[in-house]
């Protein structure tokens, strides 16, 4: 590890190492490329990719993100580009969840779909691209269904859950699961220009209390539609909850909804 380190530091640009000195480190030592970013992050150093995060998360917060665990439970309009974000962020490992293959009417709005994925299934779409934007980032794919008898095998070893499913059960039981392991989960929904954000405590069962009269399975998405926008506005939202929850750093959503009307651009927030 010695030896590593030293290179490392012969290699660095101030505090900074670009992505080719992490390459080559990887490959002249016979190790990953996430071992060696362990390690820089270890020294005080920081990946140059993550040279424009660091006015916000400085060095120890990078490492903190490094070390945890996100399951991101649905890969399609908001999961998508949540995982997107998360790789980036430099989250270190994530757990992606869902059952679904892509098909043609997914390509107006989720970030993963493409001509040349349809038919595949989304959680390999989520492992290609968390590859090609970030290989020190640990991906774990799920090719399953969350219910009440699987959901709390599926967030093992998860920090944190994100919600970026499309039906009522199904979120129900992912809140429960998470009240269980004591998961913060960060909800978002989406229905045409509209878009809601909450964030559930480790032990608060706001989920239930939103949902719980709710008979359809389906939320207002099914009514109103999901252009390519709103999910992207409400997933980036759910992404920087997470990244507070995981750091500890700012005010997060725990007690409050907030609502976002795209069309008026206006936002509203809610004590729940």
């Amino acid at each position: 590890m010695d030896a590593i380190s030293d290179f490392l530091k012969e290699h660095a640009r101030g505090d900074l190492v670009p992505w080719e000195v992490q390459k080559d480190t990887a490959s002249r030592f016979n190790t990953t490329v996430r071992q060696i970013e362990e390690a820089i992050l270890s020294m005080d150093l920081l990946p140059a990719r993550y040279a424009r995060n660091r006015t916000m998360i400085d060095i120890a917060r990078q490492r903190i993100l490094f070390n945890s665990t996100v399951a991101v439970v649905g890969c399609g309009g908001l999961g998508g580009y949540v995982i997107e974000e998360l790789s980036r962020l430099g989250v270190g490992t994530l757990r992606v969840i869902d059952s679904d293959v892509f098909e043609e009417h997914n390509l107006n709005r989720q970030a993963l779909c493409t001509f040349s994925s349809l038919g595949t299934a989304k959680v390999d779409a989520a492992r290609d691209r968390v590859r090609a934007i970030n290989p020190a980032c640990e991906i774990v794919t799920l090719e399953a269904r969350l219910d009440a008898n699987n959901a709390a095998a599926l967030l093992a070893d998860a920090s944190v859950a994100v919600d970026a499913l499309d039906n009522i059960p199904s979120r129900l039981d992912l809140a429960d699961a998470c009240i269980g392991r004591k998961i913060p989960l960060v909800h978002g929904a989406i229905g045409g220009w509209y878009g809601t954000v909450l964030t559930q405590g480790r032990a608060e069962n706001t989920i239930r209390q939103l949902y719980g009269d709710v008979k359809s399975s389906k939320g207002i998405e099914e009514s109103l539609g999901a252009p390519p926008f709103t999910p992207a506005a409400i997933a980036s939202m759910e992404a920087a909850e997470v990244c507070k929850l995981l750091t500890s750093d700012g005010s997060t959503l725990e007690g409050r909804m907030i609502f976002i009307d795209l069309f008026e651009m206006s936002i509203a927030t809610f004590r729940v």
